[in-house]
């Protein structure tokens, strides 16, 4: 008779940066059963980030991590399976890539290519975008600003190179005629949840 195996562990990881959709959407998809595992704390950098009015709702264990040298230590107490980057804002240091390779999620607002020097297309076959080295409103506006036809977001895998590592998914979002910054964003903010959820969803049902 074999023991049942132990549900996996997710670390969320929210600032003051971020609205906490990603980590509601995360928490919907574990409390519908999509993504099979468990969310073992919720860390946040500053005790006033929006995502920890979630945790509260959900009863979660939360964390607050005001430090980037701490935080190892505290991962490696919690030792979860995937840590998800969720408007994290604090810079990760190489030794926690080096201790959970291929096990911490980020989204970044751009099309990263599958290796550096490719280029990703957009749906109408138009070069997608890398945004590299830029932030949420900096990306939508250089989108805007380079007349893209489609806005876009990759899921990944945290390496050591800048804005890169391996892709889990990816999602775009067409442009359309007098879109603002607000306006794009918040039409690809739903497909950036979703995807999040859809890459932990495949992420958790692999037996381990």
């Amino acid at each position: 008779m074999t023991s049942q195996k132990t549900k996996i562990q997710l670390a969320i990881l929210i600032s003051n940066i971020g609205t906490g959709t990603n980590l509601k959407a995360i928490i919907d998809g574990v409390s519908t059963g999509k993504i099979k595992a468990e969310i073992c704390a919720v860390i946040s950098d500053i005790v006033d980030a929006p995502g920890l009015e979630h945790a509260r709702a959900y009863n979660l264990e939360s964390e607050i991590c005001p430090a980037k040298e701490s935080l190892l230590p505290l991962l490696q107490k919690l030792n979860p399976d995937y840590i998800c980057l969720a408007g994290w804002k604090q810079i990760i240091l190489d030794e926690i890539i080096d201790t959970f390779p291929n096990r911490i999620l980020n989204t970044h607002p751009g099309l990263i290519p599958d290796k550096m020097e490719e280029v990703v297309k957009n749906p109408d076959g138009t070069d997608a975008l890398w945004n590299k080295g830029k932030m949420t409103k900096k990306a939508m506006q250089n989108f805007l600003d380079n007349h893209a036809t489609y806005a876009g977001c990759t899921n990944h895998f945290l390496s050591h190179e800048f804005d890169f590592g391996p892709v889990l998914g990816r999602c775009f979002e067409k442009i359309e005629p007098g879109d603002s910054v607000e306006s794009l964003y918040a039409r690809l903010k739903k497909k950036e949840n979703e995807l999040y959820v859809e890459v932990l969803e495949k992420l958790c049902s692999k037996v381990r």
